[in-house]
């Protein structure tokens, strides 16, 4: 179960990321179709799955479909962040009002 504030990091590229909003509890993050670990374990370095490495870009906001899911790429990689296999979407930023 992730949390808010976790620290992650990816097993397949140099992304690293914090999660800001935690969303489902079934919810299995990977980065390249591979589970992203904590960011004190050393990664095993292994492939991205095929189509899954668009990748990051840094200090940008990835979300879910159903906008329950929320993290920060905090360093940028390959890898292409997803709820399993499902990519995530890069989420926009609000508009702000008129100063008028």
């Amino acid at each position: 179960m992730l949390r808010s504030g976790a620290r992650l990091r990816s097993q397949v590229c140099t992304t690293e990321l914090m999660v800001v909003r935690p969303g489902p509890a079934d919810l299995e993050l990977t980065c390249g179709g591979r589970a992203v670990v904590p960011h004190g374990e050393s990664p095993e370095r292994i492939e991205p799955l095929e189509g899954l490495d668009t990748g990051t870009e840094l200090g940008k906001r990835y979300t879910d479909a159903s906008g329950e899911l929320e993290v920060l790429v905090t360093k940028a990689g390959r890898g292409t962040l997803g709820n399993g296999k499902e990519p995530l979407v890069l989420k926009e930023a609000k508009p702000l009002p008129s100063s008028d």
